[in-house]
């Protein structure tokens, strides 16, 4: 495909300018620029071995597949039923398991190309950030930094002061989370990321630079293109961060895994090709 460039997509103002006024909610979440954050992580954290574990247990062939899967085949090993049925509505809350979902297909469609574990756990986390706002904002905005910098801790206080200030200048709906929640969500953030390798470390944790996968960038585009991002807002949107990629570097990264043949993209004066 090849089209003329528009302006970038990125917000440069308000609370949160790394993702994009252009999304649309109901396909992608995590990129719609409008919409409430969610305490969703106060219950629990991304639950990713339970749902890399379903994965590997569930056909996927219907949607029907994953709920068979966790209540009446009880593959998570929990001990009561109603304990199953809180499992599953938190997993579907978390990674949508549908496959007529178009993210959860684009999700599907790159994680069956897949064989080592770290690559899906890094796949799965791309999709746990596209489908839960909050989690695309903290990582984009708070994690970033910390990914950047060497030897950086993660520490609850800091998260939960980020938090607070959302609170007060773009997100008024998490002045009105309660100190335990907000607490909460801090905690089971930084517990999922460890979880998804992007931190080390029990009680001091202290964030690792990922390498991106092929299969994770290829995941972000296509949900950009699902969010109606442009061609030319794709290669400089600042969702990349979530893998420790600025809006700056979005073009050599995608220039690399063209050399790699993991994709194809060209850039020539005011023409982009991008296909994957």
């Amino acid at each position: 495909m090849k089209i003329s460039p528009q302006p970038p997509t990125i917000e440069q103002g308000g609370a949160h300018p790394s993702l994009s006024p252009r999304g649309n909610a109901n396909l992608v979440p995590g990129i719609a620029y409008e919409g409430r954050l969610l305490a969703r992580l106060s219950s629990r954290s991304a639950l990713a071995s339970d749902f890399q574990l379903l994965m590997g247990r569930a056909p996927g062939t219907s949607r029907g597949d994953y709920r068979q899967a966790v209540l009446e085949e009880n593959c998570l090993a929990r001990s009561s039923t109603s304990a199953r049925a809180k499992l599953y509505g938190e997993l579907k809350g978390r990674y949508l398991l549908d496959d007529q979902h178009p993210l959860f297909a684009a999700f599907l469609a790159e994680w069956r190309l897949l064989e080592d574990d770290q690559g899906r756990m890094q796949l799965v986390y791309v999709l746990f950030a596209l489908n839960d706002r909050t989690v695309a904002v903290t990582s984009c905005e708070w994690l970033f930094p910390h990914l950047r910098r060497s030897a950086s801790e993660l520490r609850v206080g800091d998260l939960e002061s980020f938090y607070r200030s959302l609170g007060k200048q773009g997100h008024p709906e998490v002045s009105e989370w309660t100190v335990k929640t907000l607490t909460r969500v801090a905690q089971h953030y930084l517990a999922s990321v460890r979880d998804f390798g992007f931190a080390t470390g029990g009680t001091k944790k202290i964030a690792v630079r990922p390498s991106p996968r092929p299969a994770s960038i290829r995941l972000i585009l296509r949900a950009l293109r699902l969010a109606g991002v442009s061609q030319f807002g794709i290669i400089s949107h600042g969702f990349f961060q979530i893998l420790g990629i600025s809006p700056g570097e979005v073009v050599d990264a995608l220039s690399v895994l063209n050399r790699q043949g993991s994709l194809r993209f060209r850039m020539q004066a005011d023409v982009i090709e991008l296909s994957f």
